[in-house]
């Protein structure tokens, strides 16, 4: 991106240039550069997703332990490798699953905003309602994809612990869940994770679009004023709006995630299926209103983090990814 120096002087961003829209992308460029940038930042957030995971579904007993002895129970016990367990299948079966979503959800976004352009609305209303509807339809399509990935990493993530099946390898996993349950095993709290999933990503990138527009016109930035923001200010912004959207969606999708996650992973549930009334009422014996919240500080940081880093990385690969004309 071009900045101003003492030889020349470039056009600085204006807010309105800020969002990159997917016409303007060189695509090849777009995902290479996010599979790359995308992979090490899953690889610095890893260790709080195997914390929570565990959390989530150990005992009432080791779920009252904070995230940080948790964390210390695993590297004590399983040393590096355990805090990082499921990593190498998170991180390669998510390529296809990233080129999905962020394709779908660009997409998707460019054709809202092309369709609300006649609508009498004010223009950071109409951004944030095309980048809400754009996060669910992208959940939508993507949760065909993550949701067997994810009943595969969160089994091996919880390998040892009671109620769940040993397994040693990503392939073991797809075989054991596949004997037992057929197919379906490998969908378990899909319908769970679609309908709560896709409105949590409707309300992330909705909150992310308003906390950035509140913070803008704080600092006394309008679309039409002459007032530029630097880099610096668009990055700063950016990861401020970015973990206010995290942090909110924590709070409000962590109960829906405990029993989506222990519906997947947990095998002790006697006769029949497991279920997500069953997953609740067995929560909701052992440990209570209480138990739901199971994980929330490790979730809270992986989300808060994960918004702020994830939309910093994101929108740093839209300007690298930029087509030259």
């Amino acid at each position: 991106m071009a900045v101003e120096t003492k030889a020349v002087t470039v056009p600085e961003l204006a807010l309105a240039d800020t969002d990159i829209n997917w016409d303007r992308l060189d695509k090849t460029r777009f995902h290479i550069i996010g599979a790359i940038l995308f992979t090490a930042q899953s690889a610095l957030l890893h260790p709080t997703s195997v914390v929570k995971t565990r959390m989530q579904v150990a005992g009432s007993g080791f779920s009252h332990m904070g995230g940080i002895l948790v964390f210390r129970h695993i590297l004590k016990s399983d040393g590096i490798p355990g805090i990082f367990r499921g990593f190498g299948t998170s991180a390669v079966g998510s390529l296809p699953g990233r080129v999905l979503a962020l394709t779908s959800l660009e997409v998707s976004k460019d054709m809202m905003l092309k369709y609300s352009e006649d609508l009498d609305m004010p223009e950071a209303t109409r951004i944030g309602m095309a980048n809400a509807v754009a996060g669910m339809f992208s959940n939508l399509v993507s949760c065909v994809y993550y949701v067997p990935l994810d009943v595969i990493c969160q089994r091996l993530m919880v390998q040892g612990l009671p109620g769940t099946t040993s397994c040693n390898r990503p392939f073991d996993v797809i075989h054991k869940v596949i004997k037992a349950e057929g197919f379906r095993g490998l969908y378990r709290g899909f319908g769970l994770t679609a309908v709560t999933q896709s409105p949590a990503s409707a309300l992330w990138w909705g909150a992310y679009g308003s906390a950035q527009h509140i913070i803008w016109r704080s600092l006394g930035y309008t679309d039409d004023a002459a007032k530029k923001p630097s880099h610096m200010e668009m990055v700063t912004v950016q990861a401020a709006a970015g973990m206010m959207a995290g942090a909110c969606a924590s709070v409000i999708t962590t109960p829906i995630d405990t029993v989506k996650t222990r519906l997947q992973v947990m095998d002790n549930y006697g006769v029949g299926r497991p279920s997500v009334l069953k997953t609740a009422k067995a929560l909701l014996k052992e440990d209570g209103w209480r138990g739901f919240y199971r994980g929330f500080g490790p979730r809270f940081l992986n989300m808060s983090l994960y918004g702020t880093t994830m939309i910093v990385t994101y929108e740093l690969i839209k300007r690298l990814s930029v087509r030259r004309e």
